[in-house]
């Protein structure tokens, strides 16, 4: 880690953890040299980039020096109007109506350590001597807009972190029209894309191709960061797989609308682009105000998309995370919802966790319908307050119900939603995004409340508030079941109402940051319909996220798989629920759901007093395992083998500790297949050195292929990664297997 500056050729080169960045000045311009493997610091660096004459369609900014062309020079912050055609970060309209600005370079500092960005979710350093900051200073002259570029390399993470930091420094008041996090130029187009896409419960599945002439472009215009497309992208070398090949990675940390874009360009360069989505965004920035960006975490790895997840999820998981559940193992619940839906009371919701206690689960959520008089989804969102009918105890009787079973209590709450048919709605009908005197689209029988409004930012503060202070509540999982509509504010002037989805925004995460202080041992989930709003900005304030409402075990291999392209395990909820399942009402065994959720917040999503004798004693086999292995999965190294989006569906990944001395192995069958081909599954960050011994997971009774080998000495770490384990005598439709590895002497 470090940061070389050599003033008199303009040149800043940016070391993180195997990883180089280069800087040089162009003419005052910040022109990307470099991003990839880790460089030796050499002032021959400073002959790059290599500059030459275009036409004339390539304007010149420099009297005299037609071979510097902004519409050619690979840039860190492109603008707009002064030659370059491209994508720019920002645009900015001025006092005058014009909006031609041009920043110039205009000095540097360097921070030990990592500043936090004001009102933001970030990557944070816990102390100076893990990560340095450059601040490259820019300005132009003639407005006197300043924007400072904010980079941040780390000692331990092969990874570099983006945004940028407008303040305004003129007399005339502007307005920033687009304001992206980060701008990076690839110096050729020979790349291919990888990227999230689905809808709700099919959420983030894998996508990849090639890159050509023109502009690839995801993103959100909903006001979240959506179950359609995911705020992340790599853009790969072909022939790179999971172990092989040079990977790079752009995840924004922001829950809103974004838009993040892949440019080749005329001359073959690749420009990506990121942030948030100017579409429909505008900000009013007057004399001496400040304007930050969401911050972009760009990563490098040689050693394939595998690499590139694995620094992710070691970055989110313990410096993006925080609070006192970072780093402690999650508890296994048991939640209500596909068990009764509405229709519960609180002698119901006792008797599962009666159930729930013996089997070893140590959380029981209270699900929706627990307030007003919820029972359906057409009412009672903001009134905040105990159902008598149903809880006459209130929450505090209800959860000491459940504490006397041995288990934790928790609570679901949906806070951002107000139903039209609510005492909030009839006292503040205003309180909601709504154009005046139009009609009020409604989602899920809901509005949205304008959390761009301090003053409902308050009543939601004090309201939850007492509500998690009323029992003793463990756990609270946070919902938002709708997209942004009508996204105008009563409390705002005219000239502002394009600021208030990212006001919407910084509101809720002022929220969040005001809850989690004050009740810091709740171990707070986040939810969007399941993964809708599954993001690293809400993982700053809630360390795991509902991975989606399809509990299916085989949809969730694709669901699961994909989202780890990015986000660590220990992010994802993961429940087993009854079947036929309430999505797709596909029959899989309770073995396979159980082996699919152990790969994250492993938990149940059904009735328990309706588990047969033999479904109970799985089921404290499957928790026992669970427990056993649940610090491997939430805090190993995850080594993805099989892809469900490849051949005929079969999946399989692995979690390995830190020092290699054990792994858990999780194989999928989807679809039998007739005397087909001996197949063998390859492992996957092993110690070669190392002997294993094998134990096959407590489900699979018997029917695993590996069961043989139990008890049949140790493998070798090169032999299980070189030749593998045969998996062909699995049998059937939806199958599966687990099994541990322990490292033993040679």
């Amino acid at each position: 880690m470090n940061i070389h500056v050599d003033e008199s050729l303009g040149l800043f080169h940016l070391q993180s953890k195997g990883t180089s960045y280069i800087i040089r000045l162009v003419e005052g311009y910040p022109a990307h040299i470099y991003w990839g493997s880790q460089l030796r610091h050499d002032r021959g660096l400073a002959s790059l980039p290599e500059l030459r004459e275009r036409s004339s369609f390539c304007p010149n900014p420099v009297p005299g020096k037609h071979e510097i062309s902004l519409d050619s020079l690979p840039q860190e912050y492109p603008q707009y109007g002064s030659s370059d055609f491209r994508q720019p970060a920002y645009q900015a309209l001025l006092a005058d109506g014009s909006r031609i600005t041009e920043l110039k370079y205009a000095g540097y500092q360097i921070i030990p350590g990592k500043p936090a960005l004001e009102g933001l979710p970030a990557v944070y350093a816990e102390n100076e001597s893990e990560a340095l900051t450059l601040e490259l200073n820019l300005v132009d002259v003639y407005s006197g807009l300043k924007v400072a570029l904010l980079y941040t390399v780390f000692a331990n993470h092969s990874a570099i972190t983006r945004s940028a930091r407008f303040e305004h420094g003129g007399a005339a008041a502007l307005r920033l029209e687009q304001a992206l996090s980060a701008s990076l130029d690839f110096a050729d187009p020979d790349y291919e894309a990888l990227y999230l896409s689905g809808a709700w419960a099919r959420e983030r599945h894998v996508q990849r191709r090639a890159l050509g002439p023109g502009a690839l472009r995801l993103e959100s215009r909903r006001g979240s960061s959506s179950h359609q497309l995911n705020p992340f992208l790599a853009l790969l070398r072909p022939g790179t797989d999971e172990d092989h090949g040079d990977a790079y990675g752009f995840s924004l940390v922001y829950s809103g609308s974004f838009a993040i874009e892949a440019e080749v360009e005329q001359f073959g360069m690749t420009r990506v682009t990121l942030g948030i989505n100017p579409f429909d965004f505008s900000w009013l920035l007057e004399p001496g105000q400040s304007f930050q960006t969401p911050e972009a975490v760009l990563v490098y790895s040689a050693e394939g998309i595998g690499g590139m997840s694995r620094t992710y999820h070691r970055l989110y998981r313990t410096r993006l995370c925080r609070g006192v559940h970072r780093d402690q193992a999650r508890p296994i619940l048991v939640n209500n919802w596909e068990a009764t839906y509405f229709n519960f009371d609180a002698d119901k919701i006792e008797a599962i966790a009666k159930e729930a206690g013996p089997l070893g689960i140590e959380l029981f959520v209270l699900d929706d319908g627990w307030f007003g008089k919820r029972d359906s989804d057409n009412s009672s969102l903001g009134d905040w307050f105990e159902d008598k009918r149903k809880l006459p105890g209130g929450l505090g009787d209800l959860a000491g119900r459940v504490n006397a079973q041995g288990l934790k209590f928790g609570l679901w709450v949906e806070p951002e939603m107000i139903s039209p048919d609510s005492e909030l709605y009839r006292k503040h009908p205003d309180w909601c995004l709504h154009a005046a005197d139009r009609r009020r689209t409604e989602g899920r029988n809901q509005l949205i409340l304008d959390l761009s409004r301090q003053d409902v930012c308050d009543y939601l503060y004090e309201t939850l508030s007492a509500v998690f202070a009323s029992a003793p509540i463990a756990y609270v999982k946070w919902d938002m079941n709708r997209n942004m509509t009508e996204i105008v504010s009563a409390s705002a002037p005219a000239d502002r109402q394009r600021e208030t989805a990212h006001r919407y925004m910084l509101g809720l995460y002022d929220l969040l940051e005001r809850l989690t202080s004050r009740f810091p041992d709740i171990l707070f989930e986040s939810c969007s319909g399941g993964g809708g709003r599954f993001d690293p900005g809400m993982l700053y304030y809630m360390p795991q996220t509902w991975t989606s409402d399809d509990t299916d075990a085989v949809e969730r291999l694709a669901i699961q798989y994909g989202t780890s392209i990015v986000y660590p395990a220990s992010s994802m909820g993961a429940h087993i629920s009854a079947v036929p399942n309430h999505q797709v009402d596909r029959i899989t065994s309770l073995a396979m759901r159980g082996d699919v959720a152990m790969s994250g917040n492993f938990g149940y999503e059904l009735d328990l007093t309706k588990f047969t004798e033999a479904e109970k004693a799985l089921a404290a086999k499957q928790i026992a395992q669970y427990k056993e292995i649940r610090t491997l999965v939430q805090q190993g190294d995850m080594y993805r083998l099989l892809s469900p989006f490849e051949g005929r569906g079969d999946t399989a990944w692995m979690f390995v500790s830190e020092d290699k001395s054990e792994a858990f192995v999780a194989y999928f069958r989807v679809l039998a297949e007739p005397n087909g081909p001996l197949r063998r599954l390859q492992l996957k960050g092993l110690d070669p050195n190392q002997n294993y011994t094998l134990e096959t997971g407590a489900a699979a009774d018997g029917q695993s292929p590996f069961d043989a080998l139990v008890g049949g000495g140790a493998w070798g770490g090169d032999r299980l990664m070189k030749i593998g384990l045969t998996v062909s005598d699995l049998r059937g439709d939806f199958t599966s297997c687990t099994f541990r590895l322990k490292a033993v002497q040679a």
